[in-house]
């Protein structure tokens, strides 16, 4: 997994992917936002709810905890081993939405974690153990949870769009 040796970095890199992935986006019909291809595991639609879903996990988790609530993660009634039900509910929960609102939502979910991650000072952004949603067995950094949240699924996902978008073959 990639590291960063400053917040600074790691912002500008979720800026970076989160920009070349959400221009994707802007070539595809609003009309086939729901079609679905044999070749890619997610809709054009799905895609966008399932990154939506997990920003803003990451970022209840954090006003949770702040409020000094328990965080139940990933959320509440789902298991790390069994993900397929809380991907749904971000299907569900996004996916009425046309693909210019969901990608609006997304920008500005993607802004609102970058402004988060701008209070965080280097410790509690890459020691582990300074916030109790990021404290697992691995024994994480926040960091950590948001790259494999934004900077690998922006980039690993912009791949599965475009293989969408040339099946496809939008005209």
């Amino acid at each position: 997994m990639r590291t960063y040796e400053t917040k600074e970095e790691l912002i500008g890199e979720i800026r970076k992917r989160y920009e070349k992935f959400d221009e994707e986006f802007s070539e595809i019909p609003e009309a086939r936002k729901d079609e679905r291809m044999d070749e890619v595991d997610k809709t054009p639609s799905e895609n966008l709810s399932y990154q939506l879903g997990w920003v803003n996990l990451v970022l209840h988790w954090e006003k949770e905890e702040q409020a000094g609530k328990h965080v139940e993660t990933p959320a509440p009634g789902y298991k790390w081993n069994n993900l397929g039900g809380l991907y749904q509910s971000f299907y569900e929960t996004y996916g009425s939405y046309t693909l210019v609102e969901q990608r609006q939502l997304l920008k500005k979910s993607v802004d609102e974690l970058c402004a988060w991650l701008e209070t965080l000072s280097n410790e509690e952004l890459f020691e582990p153990g300074q916030r109790s949603w990021a404290t697992t067995k691995a024994m994480w950094p926040i960091y950590k949870w948001v790259h494999i949240n934004t900077v690998a699924p922006f980039t690993n996902f912009r791949t599965k769009i475009r293989k969408w978008k040339k099946v496809a073959v939008l005209k």
